[in-house]
């Protein structure tokens, strides 16, 4: 953990895994916009974090870059797995959603949508 003179520590532990003291943020989810190669001002504004709290860290990764990835990379791992099991557990209710007609009364509504996305497609062209 990082810690200050006369101040709490910026990352925790939590059952989340490292977080950032006081937030639900977590180290991961930092590290998906730091692989994505987003800039610290970015990921700053995106999170609304302090200079200190960046600061703080990008410090904590950069020092400890060997446990910080390895915990990354489980969690990346765990994620798949749980995303894998729904996907699997949902794949007969989708299908089952797909091949459904549309509703009475939404073939219009549907129209306009398919209408609006044609003419905001046109417009950036």
């Amino acid at each position: 953990m990082i810690n200050q003179p006369n101040k709490e520590a910026i990352i925790i532990r939590t059952e989340r895994g490292l977080t950032i003291s006081g937030t639900r943020i977590t180290l991961y989810d930092i590290m998906d916009y730091l692989k994505a190669e987003y800039p610290p001002k970015y990921i700053r504004d995106a999170f609304d974090l302090t200079e200190e709290e960046l600061h703080g860290v990008l410090s904590y990764i950069k020092n400890h870059q060997v446990e910080v990835e390895a915990e990354y990379q489980e969690v990346l791992r765990m994620a798949a797995e749980i995303r894998a099991y729904w996907e699997e557990r949902n794949r007969d209710r989708l299908a089952k959603i797909a091949a459904s007609p549309p509703h009475p009364g939404y073939e219009a509504v549907r129209v306009k949508l398919i209408e609006r996305k044609t003419k905001r497609q046109a417009r950036k062209k």
